[in-house]
């Protein structure tokens, strides 16, 4: 700019005194630097603020080829607002013209060096960008790599239940023969059975059940009942069910190992006596399971970590029950588990949400 102010000086006192002796070389030099300048916008003014030229501005309205210097209202208007603008800014450079005073000259930053003020927040955005595409590569990598202990620990446990199961089924068969009171080789029948469902259960952890259309509601109900003959008889459970069915596509199995973890967690938040609630209701589009306990409820700090592998606030567990939970929840059955709400004291609600199928 400070270039091309000394040209347009030089230009004008040529202008002004024809006698000086120029060159038409040097002329063509100079008016080659006032053309040259085709991405700056400037303005130029006398020293009254009257505008003499102006070039490289987006007018409102285009100029007319055939009147270059003809400017109409609202170009005027726009130049005189630039003006204001550029006249409280720094970038003015101001000409002597000797006898024939001063003048002014005020620019604007290109458009290639207003693009490149932007430059510094790209690279940012660009070193953000890549530091969250590394940052999810590694967590994914590291949930894998956890989905894979946690699926070959279920399939190995599974593996490891089969033999022994087996071989109660065998000796179950055998008592009946010797002639052991029947209603106790009943009871105990239940229960390698029950062994034998979950080792089934252990098993389809490691690869993604078949969902088959079923009724969350009975599924909820039937697992609190079981799980009501088995717990101390100071904890009360409450079974609350809507008046429709609740149709869901689920892993009848899973769902209720699910349920069974809930109160089972319930139960030991109660330490001994207390009451649970399992209340199943449909709300827009949902199938939803409520498990309240009146335990002593759990801090928010242990709340966002709840679901988190191996993580547990009992003296014994692996914390594997709700990782699993959310696993067979979310991931096989496309519903939602967590916390509704829990306050230390008072008690806990775990909330399992399905699709309805309609």
């Amino acid at each position: 700019m400070q270039v091309w102010a000394d040209a347009t000086r030089e230009i004008v006192s040529v202008s002004s005194d024809p006698d000086q002796g120029v060159s038409q070389g040097t002329m063509d030099f100079l008016l080659s630097i006032i053309e040259g300048n085709s991405n700056i916008p400037v303005l130029l003014t006398d020293s009254i603020g009257n505008i003499l030229m102006h070039r490289n501005f987006r007018l409102p309205e285009p100029v007319d080829s055939l009147s270059p210097f003809f400017i109409s209202e609202v170009n005027q208007k726009f130049l005189e607002g630039k003006y204001k603008d550029l006249r409280s800014g720094p970038n003015v450079i101001e000409i002597d013209m000797g006898e024939s005073g001063r003048q002014y000259l005020y620019y604007e930053d290109s458009n290639l060096l207003k693009a490149l003020s932007y430059y510094p927040y790209i690279q940012v955005l660009v070193l953000l960008a890549f530091v969250l595409v590394v940052y999810y590569a590694v967590s994914s990598t590291k949930r894998a790599e956890q989905n894979k202990v946690w699926v070959g620990l279920s399939k190995e446990t599974a593996h490891q239940l089969g033999t022994p199961i087996s071989s109660l089924m065998a000796w179950m068969e055998l008592l009946g023969d010797l002639g052991v009171d029947a209603e106790t080789v009943a009871e105990m029948n239940k229960d390698v059975k029950r062994l034998s469902t979950i080792a089934s259960r252990f098993s389809k952890i490691g690869s993604r059940p078949a969902m088959e259309p079923g009724d969350l509601g009975e599924v909820a109900a039937g697992a609190a009942e079981y799980m009501a003959t088995r717990v101390s008889r100071q904890i009360k459970i409450t079974i609350l069910t809507s008046a429709g069915s609740l149709p869901v596509m689920l892993s009848a199995p899973l769902t209720e190992w699910v349920m069974e973890n809930l109160i089972k967690n319930s139960v030991d938040a109660m330490e001994g006596s207390g009451s649970i609630t399992v209340n199943c209701y449909s709300d827009k589009g949902k199938a939803i399971v409520d498990v309240t306990d009146t335990g002593k409820g759990i801090s928010k700090k242990n709340q966002k970590h709840i679901f988190s592998p191996g993580f547990t606030t009992k003296s014994r567990g692996w914390g594997l029950g709700l990782t699993l939970a959310r696993r067979i929840i979310e991931e096989y059955h496309g519903g939602q588990i967590y916390v509704k709400r829990s306050e230390p004291g008072i008690g806990t609600t775990f909330t399992i949400e399905l699709p309805l199928a309609l």
